[in-house]
């Protein structure tokens, strides 16, 4: 039976972090050694580790990004969701080649561990950029098969509010002063562990 999702958790203890950055190293380890995921079984970690919460794995060598994958959507216990997206930030992100051994001693790993995504009720980009949180919230947009989203690090990058909000329309393929009835947006906060 599938664990059903809870109130949002708090963060994680220090040894729950490294926990999860090991989980993760270990997938991309085994998918390097045998080309496939690492099956994990969430009842063999601690209860906050298998908290059904949506997570995003980023793997970066020195300041280049080299694989990003995730969820905003919680669908599995964190800890699973981590290790399925570690393996598939390093093998199956279609914006990189696999991921060679000779590339993991510089890798760094980055997990952000998301919160539920809340409705935004913005009828102008006005609004929109009143309501986001510079520097806490991740945003994503939706406007008919349009959509894309933007984590709560990419501030560090785009700090400016409205140029957040531009790279996360073009990023959904819109243009960067789209607006529409249509246009929805929702925000959620991560807990970021590297």
């Amino acid at each position: 039976m599938r664990p059903s999702p809870a109130a949002e958790p708090g963060p994680l203890a220090p040894a729950e972090r490294q926990c999860l950055l090991g989980v993760a190293r270990a997938a991309i380890e085994h998918g390097l050694e045998h080309g496939r995921p690492l099956v994990v079984r969430a009842a063999a970690y601690p209860e906050p580790l298998r908290a059904v919460r949506a997570s995003f794995v980023t793997l970066r060598r020195g300041e280049a990004l080299r694989g990003c994958i995730g969820t905003c959507v919680a669908v599995r216990p964190m800890v699973e969701d981590v290790a399925r997206h570690a393996y598939a930030a390093a093998f199956e992100d279609p914006r990189f080649p696999p991921l060679t051994p000779a590339e993991r001693a510089d890798l760094h790993l980055h997990l952000s561990l998301l919160t539920a995504p809340q409705p935004l009720r913005v009828a102008s980009q006005a609004e929109l950029l009143a309501q986001v949180r510079p520097g806490v919230d991740g945003l994503l947009l939706q406007d008919g098969f349009h959509q894309s989203t933007l984590l709560p690090s990419v501030w560090e990058v785009l700090p400016d509010p409205a140029e957040f909000v531009r790279h996360l329309k073009l990023k959904a393929g819109l243009p960067a002063d789209h607006w529409s009835p249509t246009l929805s947006f929702q925000r959620y906060t991560a807990e970021s562990v590297s």
